[in-house]
């Protein structure tokens, strides 16, 4: 079902021409205004000085749009930021208070047995983070933004980007989404029409699973050629200790416990405050109907290694989130007439090391640097915009993907299968065995219950959730409470089932219902059917979404499309 677009009569949209507009105000977005600002004052700054035989760069519009409420109440990450791209981008950042809450001062890698825990004697390379941050990316997104702000750049919160607008294949602008509609669709007395932002350079840094930039690569067949995109889903907690019993800076990652039929792993982090993160992250090319992040999280807080470490505790915030894992071979075509991509929305995540927030910064910079060429040459069209592949191509970006490039897809094939063949990749700079390997669309990976879990199925002890207490074992209902999440209850529901007779009379008898487990927030629920006896109706509780888009992703029928709710809507994170 489309929601209702049509304008009530005598309304018309009010049209912005800008220079430069970004659609999405994370740190690739945000690192791309910022770097672009900075340049145009170099520009005219050496002017001005007679270094330079050119013209000044008139005062530029450079518009970022945040579909969140405010610059960073959608970021959610885990965090540890290899500084990289902030040094470069902002060489002063301690003296300008950058919130990064430690300096990671010890890391370790242990495996995970049901009641036991064994450390690596050596960390891998991949998880060496001793001087690397940990940070809170809603902080520091909210702290780069007034670094934006103060450059004169202007960010529009609460405005979801909707529709991109195109004159043949070049991308012009785009439309937000009109605010005040009733459930129907029906403008209500606070009625507000979106905008049309007309555009001579767009770029998208929407983050993962980018819902408008997946329309225009499905238009423009941007990934014509590349691997399918596969993604991961994680969860976090933040837990409170008691005073002074937390030791800051220190990073752990586990394998194995208590994933059992899919891949992943966990990270622990301990940052000031005596606050300690707990986070969880599972690969969704599973096969595992019953896969269930937030379930695993709550399991794991029971493995005596974790008891022990959070005895005492109390889960003071929580969140989740998917993160791209196609990696280099999944990246899309990112430019074309008007427009570049940039980030999670490319597939520029290092899912070795689970890093991404520097690969994020630095392609948003360097799509900044093609977009100030733009401005000079007053051309956006393909042909200028190609530079931008080619700084990519050259940089860190590309060789820390690079070097990844068939990890995933190794690893998926299983923990201890995949470990020989990741040697391999290791020796041979990547390549392994094979090189270019390909990858599965996640929801086409998913089997039947009775296929992963036999006659045990649902009742198997793997999928029993721990006893809940409210404090640190927690329901997914508690745990959204704690993201703040707000979406008005009479809006349009923007999670749209195309055909719920297939949730009712396939999905739920052989699959179990994934979206009711892999959901992170309780936003699908199975209730018994009102129109056939014995069955169950899909019921969608779309103001719990936290906006991870997993539903998006791993439903095995792709009978949910996840898009924009009204603009403001969703989670408010502050310490995630």
């Amino acid at each position: 079902m489309a929601i209702n677009d049509s304008l009530p009569e005598g309304v018309t949209r009010d049209t912005m021409d800008v220079d430069v507009l970004i659609v999405g105000g994370g740190a690739a977005g945000l690192s791309c205004a910022y770097r672009l600002a900075t340049e145009i004052e170099k520009h005219n700054q050496a002017v001005a000085e007679g270094k330079l035989q050119a013209e000044p760069i008139p005062e530029q519009m450079i518009v970022v749009l945040e579909k969140g409420p405010e610059v960073g109440a959608h970021s959610f990450s885990g965090a540890v930021l290899n500084p990289a791209a902030l040094k470069e981008l902002i060489p002063n950042f301690l003296e300008l208070g950058c919130p990064l809450d430690t300096e990671v001062k010890k890391d370790a890698v242990y495996y995970l047995a049901k009641k036991s825990a064994f450390k690596l004697p050596i960390t891998p390379p991949p998880f060496h983070n001793i001087g690397k941050y940990i940070i809170s990316l809603s902080k520091f997104n909210r702290w780069l933004g007034s670094q934006c702000e103060a450059k004169g750049i202007n960010i529009f919160p609460s405005f979801a980007a909707v529709e991109a607008l195109y004159e043949g294949d070049k991308v012009v602008g785009v439309r937000t989404g009109d605010k005040g509609r009733d459930k129907d669709g029906n403008p209500k007395a606070n009625f507000e029409p979106g905008l049309i932002l007309k555009a001579k350079t767009t770029i998208f840094a929407e983050g993962t699973r980018g819902s408008l930039f997946k329309k225009v690569s499905e238009k423009l067949n941007l990934r014509e050629g590349r691997n399918e995109e596969t993604f991961e889903e994680g969860v976090k907690e933040i837990i409170q200790m008691p005073a002074g019993t937390v030791e800051a800076g220190q990073v752990i990652h586990t394998l194995g416990y208590p994933l059992n039929k899919s891949i992943g792993g966990t990270f622990i982090y301990t940052i000031p405050g005596d606050k300690i993160i707990l986070g969880l992250v599972a690969y969704l090319d599973s096969k595992d109907p019953l896969l269930d992040p937030h379930r695993e999280l709550q399991k794991l807080k029971n493995h005596p290694f974790i008891a022990n470490m959070i005895k005492g505790g109390k889960v003071v915030s929580y969140g989740g989130k998917t993160l791209p894992a196609g990696g280099y071979y999944s990246m899309p075509k990112l430019y074309g007439n008007g427009f570049m991509v940039v980030g999670d929305s490319a597939s520029m995540v290092d899912v070795q090391k689970l890093k991404g927030i520097h690969l994020a910064m630095k392609s948003g910079m360097q799509a900044a640097d093609v977009a100030l060429q733009a401005i000079l040459k007053q051309d956006s069209s393909a042909e200028v915009l190609k530079a931008y592949p080619e700084l990519v191509k050259t940089s860190y970006v590309a060789k820390e993907l690079y070097r990844v490039r068939n990890f995933h897809q190794t690893l998926s094939k299983g923990m201890f299968a995949s470990l020989p063949l990741i040697a391999l990749q290791e020796i041979t700079g990547g390549r392994g065995l094979f090189d270019g390997m390909t990858s599965h669309r996640d929801a086409k990976t998913t089997q039947t219950v009775k296929e992963v879990w036999g006659s045990e199925r649902v009742a198997a002890p793997e999928n029993m959730l721990p006893p809940i207490e409210g404090v640190l074992a927690m329901n997914k209902l508690d745990s959204v409470y704690l993201t703040g999440t707000m979406h008005d209850e009479d809006s349009p529901n923007h999670l749209l089932v195309a055909n719920t007779d297939t949730c009712r009379s396939v999905c739920e008898p052989q699959f179990k219902s994934p979206c009711t487990h892999f959901c992170p927030a309780r936003v699908y629920e199975m209730l018994p059917s009102k129109t056939e006896s014995g069955k169950l109706d899909l019921q969608v509780n779309y103001t719990n979404c936290i906006h991870c888009q997993t539903c998006d992703i791993k439903c095995p029928f792709e009978n949910i499309e996840w898009t924009v709710p009204e603009g403001g809507g969703g989670p408010k994170y502050t310490e995630t």
